[in-house]
């Protein structure tokens, strides 16, 4: 429950599903995952993006093995006290895998909440209110299942184009009952192409062939000047991805940037 959630941050199902699989086949125990070195969770991670979640998830499985006997905490207040583990995960994981009281809020669940409770889109509604909503609906005797079907009905049927004919809460649903039009979904150009993000793709992708790489070899990799690699090699860096020599950060050609191993 605990890796599906970090992967499924900012990143689709679908293609979560594989690399989760090949994940837990590598490391099928917190315990394998906290003693492994940081460069094969890297790799294992491969291409899924935001290699920073590996990192997080890396340190998460080291803490819940020396302070919670490998054992993942029920408590949502445990939980957020965990490398890159939010609210929302935090709540994902006390109710779905122990069943705890706690509202699992996504974008498609405030979606759900705005229109129903207040007749409107999210973006019209204090976020606030949106996450007291949710509380307040949740269904205490099995939150597990009800947080499970709000997620699945905002991302099937309370779409940002709804399908009110499909949906099960549309009588009671204020959107509905006002007939008022969804807002044409925004359509927004993918920013990714020849950004520095892809760079940073590009630089993980060659030292998961092989590490470590000259900052030369990286920017021919890349096909990128070697300042714009450095740039991103010092995000990563940063992010405690990649480890680099002094050189390397400063966009000398010499430079060396490896996986971290610890």
């Amino acid at each position: 429950m605990l890796v599906s959630e970090v992967m499924l941050q900012q990143t689709q199902a679908a293609r979560v599903v594989p690399a989760f699989q090949a994940f837990m086949e590598r490391f099928p125990s917190l315990e394998d995952l906290a003693g492994s070195p940081r460069a094969d969770v890297l790799r294992a991670w491969g291409r899924l993006g935001y290699p920073r979640r590996a990192v997080a998830l890396h340190r998460t499985a080291a803490e819940i093995v020396a302070r919670h006997g490998g054992v993942i905490p029920g408590d949502p207040g445990e939980l957020v006290k965990l490398p890159g583990v939010g609210d929302y995960t935090a709540a994902a994981i006390a109710s779905l895998a122990y069943g705890m009281p706690e509202a699992a809020v996504d974008t498609n669940v405030r979606r759900v909440w705005a229109r129903v409770d207040h007749g409107a889109e999210a973006d019209d509604v204090p976020r606030s209110a949106l996450d007291r909503a949710a509380r307040t609906w949740l269904d205490r005797r099995d939150p597990a299942a009800w947080n499970q079907a709000l997620m699945d009905l905002g991302r099937e049927v309370c779409k940002p184009r709804p399908r009110c004919d499909a949906c099960p809460l549309q009588p009671w649903c204020g959107f509905a009952v006002s007939g008022r039009p969804a807002r044409a979904p925004v359509r927004r150009r993918s920013p990714f192409e020849g950004s520095l993000r892809q760079v940073r793709g590009q630089v993980m992708e060659a030292l998961r062939e092989r590490s470590p790489r000259t900052l030369a070899q990286l920017s021919e990799h890349a096909d990128e000047p070697p300042e714009r690699v450095a740039e991103a090699v010092r995000g990563l860096h940063r992010d405690g991805v990649v480890t680099a020599t002094p050189s390397a950060l400063d966009a000398r050609v010499r430079g060396r940037v490896s996986l971290p191993e610890t």
